[in-house]
């Protein structure tokens, strides 16, 4: 099997268990924290549904610039924009991934701030580590927000309290 069949397995599944957990987010609420230092609800599941585009960034450039590349924040308004912010990324990143050859999976990414190397992954470990890791760490924390929010929390890796 070869690298790239893997992955794109991996997201797959991956993607099937952050889709039920983005269409359950409150956007009515999308202002709403749990603490003056946590991202808002709305933020936090749009920074999950824009994360598959690191797999892009990865795998079309060997180095990530965040004094070149300013990031301005977005916040989906509705479940819809939501979604497909989503599906757009996830149908990219996996575009990609079939695109790509075993071979560009060992070549070094390098993320840098200006001339300071942040770090340098190879590419496989950059996406897992960069987006797959990624989004799992952050569906976590939604899950917690959307308890607080008395919201039913869908199961992951298994029935989560609210569908025993």
């Amino acid at each position: 099997m070869a690298l790239k069949d893997g992955l794109i397995a991996e997201l797959k599944h991956e993607a099937s268990m952050t889709r039920k957990i983005l269409e359950r987010v409150p956007l009515d609420k999308k202002d709403w924290k749990p603490h003056e230092k946590s991202m808002t609800v709305g933020r936090l599941a749009t920074h999950i549904a824009e994360n598959t585009q690191w797999i892009t960034r990865i795998l079309t450039a060997d180095e990530f610039d965040f004094a070149a590349n300013k990031f301005a924040p977005h916040t989906a308004v509705s479940s819809e924009e939501l979604l497909h912010i989503f599906d757009t990324k996830l149908a990219a990143a996996i575009t990609d991934l079939e695109n790509a050859a075993d071979e560009e999976f060992d070549t070094i990414w390098t993320v840098k701030m200006g001339d300071t190397v942040m770090m340098q992954l190879p590419k496989k470990v950059a996406i897992r580590s960069w987006s797959l890791n990624h989004i799992v760490h952050h569906r976590g924390q939604l899950s917690v927000f959307l308890r607080l929010l008395d919201v039913p929390v869908p199961g992951m890796y298994g029935p989560s309290a609210d569908e025993r």
